[in-house]
């Protein structure tokens, strides 16, 4: 990092100014927030329970730099004597390191927490099981289009604190945020930031419903009536959020017309704000297909046009905008079948959704790590859903699967011991002028490290069929 950029986040990094920082967690949120609390001055110490060897890739960037270590270990023997403590959002709320400094009474921050105290430039922020990463694309190339500076980060895969290292006052940041980052969020504060939608995801983690729900929500708690709050009007875990909110609330909606935000009527999206009604555009020439991804783009249009982004740029990113990789993303043709990719369908929802974007006979890839979700509700769509004529089954999730589809009554199915296994069975189920369709309605954690290994190996499969 350059001197001058260390001294401009220096203006806004006086708290950590000489103050002992532990970092817990060496994936890449972690890593950033490392270099950005050493760039502001703090004494940093890095933590994992990995040991060096397996981390020497990841820690990489930290080769310049004064960093102590305690690798191979949770963490608590090097509590002593720190002023604060900075999770990567892996790490659970339950680890010994976070109870024990929380015992203590050592300040705990989660990375994109302590990114956005330093953060020189205002950000917005997208949050929801599904949709956040395309809605989040979009609404930078929606700056973008505008002539403003903005980098994508967050939960995307580049980190805030990463982001914040490089951004200029002029700049809006862009923030996909999950609900493991905001289990570790207080002053978090976007001038305008969105809930996309709620259904059950990540009870593993977060248990019930109601404790997940409440974790999205509270992505406005810091905003205020100066602020924009977009929300979902056709989610009913999103509508009621609106009842007690102090940012401005706008709406936006497939179904009906809302009183101020955005939404579809006669086939075309429609802007009403500020007691102005006015054409968008018609919503066929949305590129990218799917009522989902028509719910995305008019969530990121309220964001932007809240921002002060003109209706053109947003009209221009919405007929050019292509998607983003891994969800959706048709990667060959073969023989007459078509396969796509949505790696990134790391949910039932999620797969729900690609499962209606099919207009083609459909062999669908199911199964991956197990986060504690019911597949009823998915499997009897996948009965009813008139395309989907087999499934393959595979992961840790495979045998749960099967006995969700056999009780609602759908019994083509195989069963797979791969990735590689499930591609050449999903083609060998197929006929001509059919789709295969990764969309696994799971993490991956169960034999990749990322959803986006997941989806690239399956393109490099089939690319090598």
């Amino acid at each position: 990092m350059e001197l001058k950029e260390r001294e401009r986040i220096l203006e806004k990094g006086s708290a950590f100014a000489g103050k002992s920082v532990l970092v817990v967690g060496m994936a890449r949120s972690g890593v950033a927030a490392a270099r950005l609390a050493r760039a502001v001055g703090a004494r940093v110490t890095v933590s994992d329970t990995k040991e060096a060897a397996l981390l020497e890739e990841a820690l990489l960037p930290l080769r310049e730099g004064d960093y102590a270590m305690a690798l191979g270990q949770d963490g608590c023997g090097a509590l002593a004597g720190q002023d604060y403590v900075i999770l990567s959002p892996g790490v659970p709320q339950d680890a010994p390191v976070v109870l024990k400094a929380r015992r203590e009474k050592i300040p705990v921050l989660g990375e994109m927490e302590f990114a956005s105290r330093l953060c020189p430039c205002p950000y917005t922020a997208v949050t929801g099981t599904n949709g956040k990463t395309t809605t989040v694309t979009l609404l930078g190339e929606m700056f973008r289009a505008q002539g403003i500076a903005s980098s994508v980060c967050g939960n995307i895969g580049y980190p805030m604190a990463a982001a914040c290292a490089e951004a200029s006052r002029e700049d809006i940041l862009t923030v996909e945020v999950s609900s493991f980052q905001l289990e570790t969020t207080s002053r978090f504060h976007p001038r305008a930031a969105a809930v996309l939608n709620v259904t059950e995801d990540h009870l593993n983690r977060h248990g019930t419903m109601a404790v997940y729900t409440g974790l999205k929500k509270h992505i406005f708690d810091a905003m205020d009536a100066s602020d924009t709050a977009v929300l979902n009007r056709e989610d009913p875990l999103t509508f009621a959020m609106a009842e007690d909110l102090r940012p401005h609330v706008l709406f936006f909606s497939s179904a009906r017309e809302v009183e101020e935000g955005v939404f579809a009527r006669d086939g075309k999206v429609i802007v009403r704000m500020g007691g102005r009604e006015k054409e968008l555009l018609p919503a066929e020439e949305i590129y990218i297909p799917g009522r989902h991804n028509l719910e995305n783009a008019m969530a990121a249009a309220a964001l932007a046009l809240s921002m002060g982004v003109d209706e053109e740029a947003v009209r221009k990113t919405l007929r050019t905008f292509r998607g983003v990789e891994h969800r959706i993303e048709f990667v060959r043709e073969k023989d007459g079948i078509r396969y796509i990719n949505d790696s990134k369908g790391t949910n039932c929802d999620s797969t729900e959704k690609a499962i209606d974007a099919m207009t083609l006979p459909t062999v669908l890839i199911l199964g991956g790590y197990d986060k504690h979700v019911s597949f009823d509700r998915l499997s009897e769509k996948i009965r009813r859903n008139p395309y989907i004529r087999h499934c393959v089954l595979l992961g840790a999730t495979a045998s749960k699967i099967r006995e969700s589809l056999l009780r609602a009554g759908f019994e083509d199915y195989t069963e797979a011991e791969s990735l590689r296994d499930a591609v050449e069975k999903a083609r060998d189920a197929a006929g001509e002028g059919w789709n295969v369709l990764l969309s696994p309605a799971c993490a991956s954690f169960d034999m990749f490290s990322c959803f986006e290994e997941r989806g690239t190996l399956f393109k490099q499969i089939v690319n090598g069929l």
